[in-house]
């Protein structure tokens, strides 16, 4: 027998065992704390209809957590669009290419699982790169052929679960033309990115070769909403309309070239980044959007002690500053010229 053999446990140091423990503890904790909301339920004297509600909604919601958690690495963009469009459609054709153009970049494609351009996007990733939620109507759609009886497919009862994971579990948003859905789906994913409910992440409206759905959408963005004030100019810096398959995957893939991943630690917002920057070009940074931090100055920062459940990105450069929650228009023009400056070094 080999004397010298030594098995190293998992979390072998004592601060690695200190870590492990906290987070099982307040795994724990959250647990204790959905089922003592179920318990009060009971004390309010809920209604059936609204107990059904909140069950069937976290029996969704968990089950969903599920089958993307294997798959919470992998680079995700959802496409949204008509269920209507036809094969023969040119919108048909430009969706089918972003799937298979994404998909050979080794991104996954998250669609709602029906047909039109939902099944486009699908029928260019593939089934392997394909993920779907389907939505249950009264008039039963039924998922596309591509991911039907798949693992990675969903089926949920509600809306606002499935509008939920189109935004949560991915990593960019295409939109193509559609009726009130991909209207509805659009202006909320970028809502909630504007507000800082969601992370910065690209969103891109991509439109038939030479067509106007996306350009005449945008003349009105201005027109109504930018020139009568209800939005601010850097938040037309959150997307971009193209007619262009290739634009619309560069976009997407350009935007994380050097940009990886943001995340708040109390009152500190960090970048995290492929590329260490020079001290040089933080003090550009400084001077040319100070007016998106909120006191104090931005600077190289080291990973901090509540980002270990992110340990595969523990040795990426970071950037951290106290972030004024207002200005994302003007933090996503940051992010595009630290991609723009460093992807050449």
């Amino acid at each position: 027998m080999n004397k010298h053999v030594h098995v190293t446990h998992p979390c072998d140091s004592e601060s690695e065992v200190i870590e492990h423990v906290s987070e099982l503890r307040q795994h724990s904790e959250l647990i204790e704390e959905i089922k003592a909301t179920a318990d009060k339920l009971a004390a309010d004297g809920a209604t059936r209809g609204d107990l059904k509600i909140l069950s069937r909604a976290l029996r969704e919601l968990r089950y969903a957590f599920k089958v993307f958690t294997p798959y919470r690495r992998n680079r995700k963009v959802t496409v949204f669009g008509s269920a209507r469009t036809q094969p023969d459609n040119p919108e048909w054709i430009q969706a089918e290419q972003f799937g298979r153009r994404i998909a050979e970049e080794g991104w996954m494609v998250l669609t709602g699982a029906g047909g039109g351009i939902m099944e486009a996007a699908h029928v260019g990733s593939g089934r392997e790169m394909a993920m779907g939620l389907n939505i249950l109507l009264p008039f039963e759609q039924e998922a596309n052929p591509v991911i039907a009886g798949d693992d990675k497919l969903v089926n949920l009862k509600y809306f606002f679960t499935r509008k939920l994971l189109f935004v949560k579990e991915v990593h960019a948003v295409v939109s193509c033309p559609g009726g009130y859905g991909t209207q509805d789906e659009a202006f909320e994913t970028m809502t909630l990115v504007q507000t800082g409910k969601r992370d910065l992440m690209p969103l891109v409206f991509l439109d038939r070769p030479g067509g106007t759905y996306w350009s005449a959408w945008l003349e009105y963005i201005k027109e109504h909403l930018l020139g009568k004030g209800m939005i601010s100019p850097s938040d037309l810096s959150l997307f971009k309309v193209t007619d262009s398959v290739e634009e619309a995957v560069d976009e997407v893939l350009g935007f994380y070239s050097v940009y990886n991943s943001m995340r708040f630690i109390r009152d500190q917002l960090v970048l995290r980044l492929h590329r260490m920057p020079s001290d040089e070009f933080v003090e550009r940074l400084n001077d040319e959007f100070a007016d998106v931090v909120e006191c104090g100055r931005i600077e190289k920062a080291e990973p901090h002690r509540l980002e270990a459940d992110d340990e595969h990105l523990s040795e990426l450069p970071r950037l951290a500053f106290v972030f004024d929650r207002r200005a994302v228009g003007r933090l996503r023009e940051m992010v595009n010229l630290i991609n723009k400056e460093l992807v050449a070094q």
